[in-house]
């Protein structure tokens, strides 16, 4: 055998050495992740059985209830008082209202802004 092929069969060996070390690495990390995903896994709560699941009202399903509300009006502000700011405010409640009619938008106006409506002509 000569010199060139003894570095030659030395550089595949050493190939294949590094392929086997990466190989072996990618299993171990594979392997870890599988391992920690199972320990998360253990520390869950258990499923709920059966007769832990959520039951129907005794009244039955609960139906949509469509109705137009009104907001409660923003106080005015007193002649020389100062503003309420937005931390003044209530939480404003809203009440059903008396009208029937449900707002529209404008004719000709897609609803929403960039809606790729023609908009109001």
């Amino acid at each position: 055998m000569t010199t060139d092929s003894i570095q030659l069969a030395a550089a595949s060996g050493l190939m294949g050495l590094v392929f086997f070390l990466v190989a072996m690495a990618v299993l171990a990390v594979l392997g870890g992740g599988f391992w920690l995903t199972s320990r998360v896994k253990y520390r869950e709560s258990p499923r709920p059985r059966p007769e832990e699941q959520p039951h129907l009202p005794p009244e039955g399903a609960v139906r949509e209830v469509m109705e137009n509300r009104e907001s409660q009006e923003v106080p005015r502000m007193p002649k020389g008082g100062r503003p309420l700011t937005p931390y003044e405010l209530s939480n404003m409640s809203t009440r059903p209202s008396t009208s029937t009619d449900r707002p529209r938008w404008s004719k000709g106006s897609s609803g929403s802004f960039g809606g790729g409506g023609l908009g109001a002509h």
